[in-house]
């Protein structure tokens, strides 16, 4: 087990003080048999009502509503974790699931439903003949091995550009532009794994990249780097996603397509969603001329304890 320290400070600046409605604020992790939650704190300036609820995803949301105008809103959240590696290419696949094409049984298609439903238009079929090519024709298409192929594929050919603004590209619009953020890479490899039959949902989570940890010495990086960490890992220092596929008999199984991974200890789950827009890390209102916002700061440090 590796224990993290995660502190995601997200800081909204205005000319003048403004009013502020109510802000969704996502940022404790999911327990699971992988990652137990040790320690949360939520500080909020200035003074705020914080009510923690779950969303139907069973996501942690605080509903924070600030009790007075200011010229800045400043949302510190700080998080200990425990995190266990985990090689997911080692879980089997159910006997019927292990060959592309494969079925889900009825009442995993009841559950999953939602996961499996394309949400974004493909008229003219080009995303689903993107997805096609990584389909065998010299003999059976293993599916682990597809989507494999396809996580590896997006690392390779397109290219990462981080973005601030709120919102994700269709899948159509990345790959016009073959770039985008792992946003729009997560949301390109779900729909594309959606109209070839595969199950996916949205997680947004932090990637633990050991070059921006203080405690770990760059020149020797002294065994406290984590094991699976790679040198050219992009993503780290604000929120990350990726995706989740359901493949019978390993469950839901990670798969990380701007930086090709599939588990390890680097991806540090938070929520999970149908669609990216429901797993934002902070979304909310406030009230002022528009030309008072001066703009949005996000800081995510991952510290390995």
């Amino acid at each position: 087990m590796i224990q993290y320290d995660i502190t995601h400070t997200t800081t909204y600046r205005y000319a003048v003080p403004v009013r502020f409605g109510e802000h969704r604020v996502m940022f404790r992790p999911r327990d699971s048999h992988d990652l137990r939650v040790l320690a949360t704190d939520l500080v909020v300036s200035p003074e705020s009502a914080v009510r923690l609820i779950q969303d139907p995803h069973s996501n942690s949301v605080a509903l924070v509503t600030p009790l007075s105008p200011a010229a800045e809103l400043k949302i510190v959240c700080s998080f200990r974790i425990e995190h266990a590696l985990t090689n997911n290419l080692e879980l089997p696949l159910a006997p019927g699931a292990e060959f592309f094409p494969f079925a889900y049984s009825v009442e995993e298609r009841f559950d999953l439903e939602h996961y499996l439903r394309p949400h974004y238009d493909d008229p003219e079929g080009a995303l689903t003949e993107w997805a096609r090519q990584f389909l065998r024709t010299d003999g059976p298409t293993g599916t682990r091995e597809l989507l494999l192929a396809m996580n590896q594929h997006i690392k390779d050919t397109l290219v990462y550009a981080g973005r601030d603004e709120e919102g994700t590209q269709t899948p159509l619009e990345t790959l016009a532009r073959q770039s985008g953020s792992c946003r729009d890479f997560a949301l390109l490899m779900m729909e594309a794994a959606r109209r070839l039959g595969v199950a996916t949902r949205f997680v947004s989570g932090y990637l633990y990249d050991s070059t921006l940890d203080p405690d770990v010495d760059p020149h020797t990086g002294e065994t406290t780097v984590a094991e699976d960490c790679t040198p050219d890992t992009v993503g780290a220092g604000a929120t990350h996603a990726w995706l989740q596929a359901y493949l019978p008999g390993a469950g839901w199984v990670p798969f990380d397509p701007t930086n090709n991974l599939t588990g390890g200890s680097q991806l540090i789950r938070v929520g999970v969603a149908r669609d990216p827009k429901q797993a934002a890390p902070v979304v909310g209102s406030w009230y002022g001329e528009p030309e008072a916002y001066l703009g949005m700061t996000v800081d995510v440090r991952v510290k390995k304890v």
